[in-house]
């Protein structure tokens, strides 16, 4: 479980700070499940600068709630949780230097956005928050206010977890719940997981991956898993900690995902993957695949260009989707391979897509 976090404060002497407002999204990996979103009332004045930037002034916060009225809330929302922040330093020091004050040890683990992004968004220009959301296509409103900034964070970091194609970020968070996620029994590990279609992952006490699988319905998937009785699964379902999953919209993204994973976490209860795929050739070089996504406002697309499959996306209804080159931002990368080409073809073969957009200059001819 994920805290995405974001403070605007009054500005002043390092480490004197105070908290002007407050959002925090409670994020489980897929959706929001709580907010809180407040005005603090600083007890002291708003620099003049901070005023300019972020339109907050002393009059608007003079009669909104003190610190110490909300900190049980804060400590409530992100209870078990890891903070997520686009500059998590300066948001997490904030925060402890104020309950300091009400001498409280407020202790959270952290992840920073601005890191994440470089490791998994590699060349871009900068990664401030306004112009890595806007290079992205991520909508922002209300810059510089918390809840404004907060929400960008939300989609910026949905997105870069769809990039972590290691589970590098999950692995990291799961390890760090380690001591008080004790081995659960089935229906506590069904209990977050939705019949969606997706992929989802077993993992050890540690946070590694020892099996992954793909399902219609995920809850049923998993719980295929547990009414096993073979050698093998039952010393499976002994090793099990938690469950995680991805949901993926359609079958195709289902697919793909599943081969390029499969061969990048190589978990130890899966069987190994066939290799013996022959080569397969498209009829159009550059086209999109475009077809459900995990909701309702939401589109899956796949993106091939010079008869090569970059990646995969999802978009919401009113993303253009006759800039393809707009997409090349937002794709979850995989691998061009005669594994991947195979499960493309058979899906051309036995679904009828919601779109195939071809692009490039054949089609413009």
């Amino acid at each position: 479980m994920y805290v995405i976090i974001d403070i605007e404060t009054t500005g002043g002497k390092f480490n004197e700070e105070g908290i002007t407002e407050i959002a925090m999204h409670r994020f489980d990996g897929h959706q929001v499940v709580d907010s809180f979103i407040s005005l603090i009332n600083p007890e002291k004045e708003i620099q003049p600068f901070v005023v300019k930037l972020t339109g907050i002034n002393n009059k608007m916060v003079k009669s909104a709630p003190k610190f110490h009225e909300v900190a049980k809330r804060i400590v409530e929302i992100s209870s078990d949780a890891v903070l997520v922040a686009h500059n998590s330093d300066f948001d997490y020091r904030i925060l402890k230097n104020s309950f300091k004050n009400l001498g409280y040890n407020y202790k959270r683990n952290t992840l920073c956005t601005v890191e994440l992004s470089r490791k998994l968004l590699p060349d871009k220009d900068s990664y401030s928050l306004g112009k890595l959301c806007k290079n992205l296509g991520i909508p922002m409103t209300e810059r510089h206010r918390a809840n404004g900034d907060a929400l960008a964070t939300v989609k910026l970091f949905k997105l870069l977890l769809e990039k972590d194609l290691k589970k590098e970020i999950l692995i990291q968070t799961i390890q760090s719940n380690v001591e008080t996620d004790i081995k659960p029994k089935l229906d506590r590990l069904l209990d977050s997981v939705p019949t969606k279609m997706g992929i989802f992952y077993l993992h050890r006490s540690n946070g590694s991956i020892i099996y992954m699988g793909k399902a219609k319905n995920l809850k049923k998937g998993v719980n295929n898993i547990f009414v096993k009785k073979s050698k093998r699964a039952l010393e499976l379902q002994k090793l099990v900690s938690s469950i995680s999953f991805d949901r993926t919209g359609n079958p195709l993204i289902s697919n793909l995902k599943y081969n390029e994973e499969l061969l990048i976490h190589k978990p130890k209860y899966n069987r190994k993957p066939k290799d013996n795929y022959r080569e397969e050739h498209f009829n159009n070089p550059n086209f999109l695949i475009v077809d459900k996504g995990r909701t309702i406002e939401e589109r899956g697309v796949l993106y091939i260009e010079n008869e090569e499959i970059h990646g995969y996306c999802f978009v919401d209804l009113a993303f253009q989707l006759a800039d393809p080159e707009s997409l090349k931002s937002k794709l979850s990368l995989i691998e061009d391979s005669p594994s991947a080409r195979k499960i493309v073809k058979n899906y051309l073969e036995d679904y009828q897509p919601l779109k195939l957009i071809r692009f490039g200059a054949e089609e413009e001819q």
